[in-house]
């Protein structure tokens, strides 16, 4: 495989921030470990943040910065399906 076939058959990655406060808030013990999981995939990197002042938003839901763009989910569960998809977007 030649050097150009090489970067661009690469997987992008998805930077992801979170808030901690709007983690200990939304994040449930049962589904931890399926972040965990999705996170320590290799083409995932991450952050947490003790405060992202987003106050409004990290009182109403569940939240993260993916590659810079606000995404809101209704449940833990529901942002992780909404992260899931736009990794399998980004491959």
């Amino acid at each position: 495989m030649n050097f150009i076939t090489k970067l661009f058959a690469k997987e992008k990655k998805l930077t992801i921030d979170f808030c901690e406060k709007n983690l200990n808030r939304f994040l449930t013990e049962d589904i931890q470990s399926e972040y965990s999981t999705f996170l320590s995939k290799k083409n995932i990197e991450y952050k947490e943040y003790q405060c992202q002042s987003r106050c409004e938003e990290c009182k109403n839901s569940p939240y993260a910065i993916v590659n810079g763009e606000f995404i809101a989910a209704g449940d833990s569960m529901e942002l992780l399906q909404k992260l899931k998809h736009l990794q399998s977007d980004k491959k």
